[in-house]
Parts: C-alpha cells; sequence; structure tokens
C-alpha cells in the first residue's frame, strides 16, 4: 500500500527515525518518551481539547508564524539600506492599517465559538453518578467517598523507589488509587488544606485548582478502563514533584468488589464532616 508515493516500509522507517511508534501512540493514561502531542484522551472532554489544539489552534498558528516569517523576510530583503539609501518618509496606510485590525478581530471571533463550546464543556457539570471529593496537601492527596460509597477517604503518596512492583510509573504510581467505574459521571470537589496546587489528569481533560477554603468543582467520564496520571501543577513547595494523581477505571462489577474491600481497608478513616458536601450534593 502506498501513502503519498510511500510505501509501508518507508513510512515505518520514518517513524522510527522521529522515535514515534504505534505502540506508543496507543498508551492512554500516561506521557510516554519521543511523544509529540497529548495523551491519548478518554472522555468527551479531552477529545474536544485535542481537536480544539489540533484542528483549530495549531493551524491558525502555523499560518500566522509563517505569513509574520514571510513579512520580516521581505521588509529584510526588499527595504534594507543598501535597496533603499533614501528611506520612505510614509507613516500611514489606510488600508494596512484596516487589515491588520479586522483580521485579528475575525480570527478571534472564530475561535471563539468553539471555546464558549468548550468551557461550556468544563464548566457545566452534568447529573453526575457519584461525587469524589479531593484534598490536597503539602505533599500529597486524600481522595473522599461518599456515604453511598462506604464514607471513607484515604490518603495518597508516590511510592518510593524500593516500592516499585514490575509495571509500576517511577514519580506516578501512588500507594492507593482512586478508584472509579467506567462510563459514569463522575463530579470532583477539589480543595486544599494548605497552599494552591492544581489537579490535573491530562487524559480526562481535568484542570482544576485547590484553593484553601474553597471547593472547586470539576467532572470527568471515562470511557475507557485503565490507570490514568495527573501531578500537581503548581509550584506547591519542595516535594512538588512528588505529588502525583491516579485513577483508576474499572468496570461496574470490578468496583463493587474493590468498594467491599476499600471499606474494610479504609473503615478506621471514616468519613468525616469534611465530606458532607459531596454527600449532600450527591443526594440531589
Amino acid at each position: 500500500m502506498k501513502v503519498w508515493g510511500l510505501d509501508r516500509l518507508g513510512l515505518a522507517a520514518m517513524a522510527a527515525a522521529l522515535g514515534v511508534t504505534a505502540a506508543a501512540a496507543a498508551v492512554p493514561g500516561h506521557a510516554v518518551p519521543d511523544e509529540i502531542g497529548m495523551q491519548v484522551p478518554v472522555t468527551e472532554v479531552a477529545r474536544y481539547i485535542v481537536w480544539f489544539h489540533d484542528d483549530i489552534l495549531l493551524p491558525i498558528i502555523t499560518a500566522i508564524t509563517v505569513l509574520v516569517a514571510a513579512l520580516l523576510l521581505y521588509v529584510i530583503f526588499r527595504f534594507n539600506e543598501k535597496r533603499n539609501p533614501t528611506p520612505s518618509k510614509t507613516t500611514h496606510n489606510t488600508l494596512i492599517e484596516v487589515i491588520w485590525t479586522i483580521v485579528p478581530v475575525l480570527i478571534l471571533v472564530f475561535i471563539a465559538v468553539p471555546s464558549f463550546r468548550l468551557l461550556s464543556l468544563e464548566l457545566v457539570v452534568p447529573r453526575s453518578d457519584m461525587t469524589l471529593k479531593v484534598t490536597a496537601s503539602q505533599w500529597h492527596w486524600n481522595y473522599g467517598y461518599s456515604s453511598k460509597d462506604g464514607g471513607f477517604n484515604f490518603d495518597s503518596y508516590v511510592k518510593d523507589d524500593k516500592d516499585l512492583k514490575p509495571g509500576d510509573m517511577r514519580l506516578l504510581a501512588v500507594d492507593n488509587e482512586a478508584v472509579v467505574p467506567v462510563n459514569k459521571v463522575i463530579k470532583v470537589e477539589v480543595t486544599s488544606t494548605d497552599v494552591i496546587h492544581g489537579f490535573v489528569v491530562q487524559s480526562f481533560g481535568v484542570r482544576v485548582d485547590a484553593v484553601p477554603g474553597r471547593n472547586n468543582e470539576t467532572w470527568f467520564k471515562a470511557d475507557r478502563e485503565g490507570v490514568y496520571y495527573g501531578q500537581c501543577s503548581k509550584l506547591c513547595g519542595k516535594d512538588h514533584a512528588f505529588m502525583p494523581i491516579a485513577f483508576r477505571v474499572v468496570s461496574e462489577d470490578a468496583y463493587e468488589k474493590w468498594l467491599v474491600s476499600a471499606r474494610k481497608k479504609f473503615a478506621s478513616n471514616g468519613g468525616g464532616a469534611q465530606y458532607a458536601a459531596a454527600d449532600v450534593v450527591e443526594r440531589h
């Protein structure tokens, strides 16, 4: 099979030369070496973000960059001192000024339409199937499940190198992963106990600040099972780099089985008054 004059062997050679493989590109949940672009999206919001970037913003950015570079080169060679020993005294050109005012406005209006759609997808939380309370601290995360799911909570710390098992990812693997069911709307309430942290899971298209004394909301609906990693995106202190996020998305049956063991494992932690807000929201 040939594509634009290249056979499969040629395409494979090009991919190898660029350090990009089909296997690497298909791995969801985390970045891979030599990867170009965003992580594999597994939610509606994340897919919209990838489309908006790749199909709208990137072509516009590329076109503007090429145009500006071409204009600069034209000015350098056309109006240099050698070719124009007597400089022009022209100070205004009405047509050019109208063009460079109107064109950027039209570009911004064009970008605004999908931007508002994306903001709506991110900020308007649909009716949720479950609510998860996420509390950030220096330097770990605490996940609280509502009374509907047992009313327990647990801390999640990055694994030390000595505790890593085969398949664990260094600086991303945690001792306690947050587990959620696949194809369910998960509402996430995010807050902090000390400084501002950033709750980011790229494959979910989730990015929200964890602010002390404030509950910020976000949501996701993962449609693919697997483990998805994120990290704190704020410079929150000396161990900022050791504050990963790990979500394991499983089937409903697997989630129910996990709940049984999690209720026993984290029973001593309790739900606590800080999770009452999540219960109230979920009952609605």
